[in-house]
C-alpha cells in the first residue's frame, strides 16, 4: 500500500508555463556558467576571433575532409600560406597562386584573383566570412563553400594535393606521335588512359557545377 503522505497531490503542483520556463531559464544558466569557465581555464587565443560553441557547428555535416579544412582556415592553423607553422616559421606568406597579398582565410575565399573563375561559378551570395555572417547558419551556402574549396584546393595539404596545372591545360602535354623506343600498344594504352582522365575530370566539374546552380 502506498504511502499517501509521499504522494504530491496535482493541485500542488506548479503550472506547466511556470515549470517551462524555470527549465529554459536553469539551462541558460548553466550553459552561461559552463561557458565562462571553460573561457577561463582555456582562453581564447587573440587570432580566433569566432564565438565558442556548446553544439557542432553547422558546416562539420559537410564531410570530415571539408569540415576539417574549415575548422583550420578559421583557427589561422590550416596549410594556407599566410597561417603560421612551427615547421617553417620563416616561409614566404604570400599568396602562391597571385603572390599580390598573404594567403590567409578572407582572401583566399573572397578575393584571390586566381579562384575568381571558381568563385563566380559556385559562391553566389558568399559574400563574407566573419564571425556573424549568415554563411555560418546556411546549409546551401555552406555547400556551395565546400564546393569552392573541394575543386580549387583551397587549403589542401601540399603534399597530399600538388599544385595543379592551369586550367588551359589540364594534364600535362603528351606527344600525339610516338617516342622512339615506346612499344606501340604501350603508347595506345597511355593515350586511353589519359582521355579516360580527361572525360572523368570534365564529368566531375559538370556534377559540380550542376549541384550548385540547381
Amino acid at each position: 500500500m502506498i504511502n499517501s503522505r509521499l504522494v504530491c497531490p496535482a493541485r500542488t503542483l506548479p503550472p506547466q508555463s511556470l515549470i517551462d520556463s524555470t527549465y529554459s531559464a536553469l539551462k541558460k544558466r548553466v550553459r552561461e556558467a559552463l561557458l565562462a569557465e571553460w573561457a577561463s581555464l582555456f582562453p581564447t587565443p587573440g587570432y580566433y576571433i569566432h564565438p565558442r560553441a556548446l553544439h557542432p557547428r553547422p558546416f562539420m555535416g559537410l564531410g570530415k575532409f571539408v569540415a576539417g579544412r574549415i575548422h583550420q582556415m578559421r583557427a589561422g592553423k590550416g596549410y594556407l600560406a599566410a597561417h603560421p607553422t612551427w615547421r617553417s616559421p620563416d616561409a614566404d606568406t604570400s599568396c602562391p597562386r597571385c603572390g599580390l597579398q598573404p594567403e590567409t582565410f578572407e582572401p583566399a575565399i573572397l578575393s584571390c584573383p586566381s579562384r575568381q573563375h571558381s568563385r563566380s561559378r559556385l559562391l553566389h551570395g558568399v559574400t563574407d566570412i566573419g564571425p556573424e555572417a549568415p554563411l555560418w547558419s546556411s546549409l546551401p551556402l555552406l555547400k556551395r563553400l565546400a564546393t569552392f574549396i573541394g575543386v580549387t584546393s583551397t587549403g589542401f595539404p601540399p603534399t597530399m594535393f600538388p599544385p595543379t596545372t592551369p586550367p588551359s591545360s589540364p594534364l600535362p602535354p603528351f606527344p600525339l606521335s610516338r617516342p622512339l623506343g615506346c612499344p606501340p600498344r604501350l603508347f595506345v594504352c597511355f593515350r586511353w588512359l589519359r582521355y579516360r582522365v580527361v572525360r572523368f575530370s570534365f564529368l566531375y566539374l559538370t556534377r559540380a557545377f550542376h549541384f550548385e546552380t540547381t
